[in-house]
């Protein structure tokens, strides 16, 4: 079952293991890894502004907030948080740097990977509005504290994050998640608790989609569906059935496309899911 993350047991373990929640801290503390793709976890004093590369970071009523590293982020990155008394802390992150794999995919639609102008029109909206809904920021807490996140289903990996894609033989941009292969139909579940904020039928690239926040900035989304059991603003636990796996959109079979995103930086699933495994379940 998943558990809340204002429990008072999981408050205990972080007070007691990590020392970064709210006025507990002196200063502020970070877990995780600054690495292409990743996502680290921190704390610091309520009432505290932080930006990263002066890109404002939302932070909760406890002092928590997320930082999210995508495919391509430079070597370095700044934190700078200005504490309630005014006092500033900076810091220069080193970021660890990937190589990222090239992927071909052959026998898409010629249509998909060379859209006209109606098509291209109907990418731009559709483009817009998922980068409005991420630019909506919520702060409640679904999932610092839980016990990490579930694989949203179970199936082969087909494709990872951050390889540069080649769609029958001309180049595209590079994948923006993974690919978890399974038959037509297979059950989808939610990766940790959150809000269902699109549940599309039919989206250009992905199909039949569904995004969840939760919280902080951090959404997860769910694409090629072939079928949809949510909708949105419908509240979701995590390993709660939200679909299942099927090839709308832009794939050439049956599969899930997996994503996670901070704001709008792109992050790897895999690097998110061992971060926050190893914070919260390896304690």
């Amino acid at each position: 079952m998943p558990r809340s993350c204002g429990r008072l047991s999981k408050a205990l373990v972080l007070l007691a293991s990590l020392s970064w929640i709210g006025a507990a801290t002196a200063g502020t503390s970070l877990s995780g890894h600054a690495e292409q793709g990743g996502l680290m976890v921190g704390g610091t004093e309520p009432g505290a502004r932080i930006s990263l590369d002066g890109r404002a970071v939302p932070v909760d009523a406890q002092g928590r907030f997320l930082l999210g590293f995508g495919r391509d982020a430079a070597r370095t990155a700044e934190l700078r948080i200005t504490l309630p008394d005014g006092s500033e802390e900076n810091r220069a992150l080193a970021v660890s740097r990937h190589d990222w794999p090239v992927q071909r995919i052959e026998g898409l639609p010629r249509e998909k990977t060379e859209p006209d102008a109606a098509s291209l029109a109907r990418l731009k909206a559709e483009t817009a509005m998922v980068r409005a809904i991420r630019d909506h920021v919520t702060l409640d807490c679904r999932i610092l504290g839980g016990d990490g996140l579930v694989r949203p289903a179970e199936g082969t990996v087909s494709g990872v994050f951050g390889s540069q894609r080649v769609y029958n033989g001309i180049g595209g941009a590079p994948h923006s998640g993974l690919d978890i292969a399974a038959p037509a139909g297979a059950p989808v579940f939610a990766a940790a608790d959150g809000t269902v904020v699109l549940a599309a039928p039919d989206l250009f690239l992905t199909g039949r989609t569904v995004m969840i926040d939760h919280g902080l900035g951090l959404i997860s989304s769910y694409g090629h569906l072939s079928r949809l059991d949510v909708a949105a603003g419908t509240v979701v636990r995590k390993g709660e059935r939200i679909g299942a796996v099927g090839a709308t959109g832009l794939a050439t079979g049956p599969h899930l496309h997996w994503g996670m995103s901070w704001l709008e930086v792109r992050l790897d699933p895999e690097a998110v899911e061992n971060t926050l495994h190893n914070i919260y379940v390896s304690i």
